[in-house]
């Protein structure tokens, strides 16, 4: 009697160890699909993200609506696949933009970046002409927030859609810099941009070896 109650109380603590591991399997694997931590590597993105941030990028809500203009994005690099970039939209599929020493003009309408820092406008090197282009369906035109050193759709074209891997939600590290953790809503700087004019402008730019 004594040898079946003991037997029972292992069973029943192995089958609550498997359970245990088997929950937190799942539990890692869920937050694996809907975040990704991100580090931030370069200035790209001064003075909004600094270099060498640690970011959370939700990969979950764009499951459920296509990305907006001002969004932070995190993304497969068309010129280098094997790297993984991170860049604001300017501009969505239809958009005609138009870069002016660093300043987008989207619809005909020119944006006031208030994130912008203005000692990093201006041209980055590589820059293409800009002049009327429109994005194609199923792509984005981004630009980095530093516009004198930003590798971005000036330079390589516009981003497609399934190289995004998710929106930039949350700095988790280092504590105490500019920011509160949190990405400045910069919704007033778009809301008023008209939709795309019917005139035609040039076709965008597209890196051939994007990702698939």
């Amino acid at each position: 009697m004594y040898i079946e109650k003991d037997f029972e109380k292992r069973y029943r603590l192995l089958r609550e160890i498997l359970e245990t591991i088997v929950l937190t399997v799942l539990m890692f694997l869920i937050i694996r699909l809907a975040v990704q931590n991100f580090n931030v590597d370069g200035m790209s993105m001064e003075e909004s993200l600094h270099n060498q941030e640690l970011i959370l990028v939700d990969k979950w809500s764009y499951r459920f609506h296509t990305p907006t203009r001002g969004d932070v994005v995190v993304f497969v690099a068309p010129p280098q696949p094997d790297q993984d970039y991170i860049k604001r939209i300017i501009g969505l599929p239809g958009d005609i933009i138009t870069i002016n020493n660093g300043v987008p003009t989207v619809n005909g309408m020119t944006l006031k970046e208030f994130y912008v820092d203005p000692k990093f406008m201006g041209a980055a090197p590589g820059d293409q002409t800009v002049v009327n282009v429109v994005v194609p369906p199923n792509y984005y035109f981004v630009m980095g927030d530093n516009r004198q050193h930003s590798s971005d759709s000036r330079y390589w074209g516009c981003l497609p859609r399934k190289n995004i891997i998710g929106r930039a939600a949350l700095v988790y590290w280092p504590f105490g810099q500019d920011n509160d953790g949190l990405l400045p809503n910069v919704a007033s700087v778009y809301e008023k941009i008209p939709p795309p004019p019917t005139s035609t402008g040039n076709a965008c730019y597209i890196w051939h070896n994007a990702t698939t």
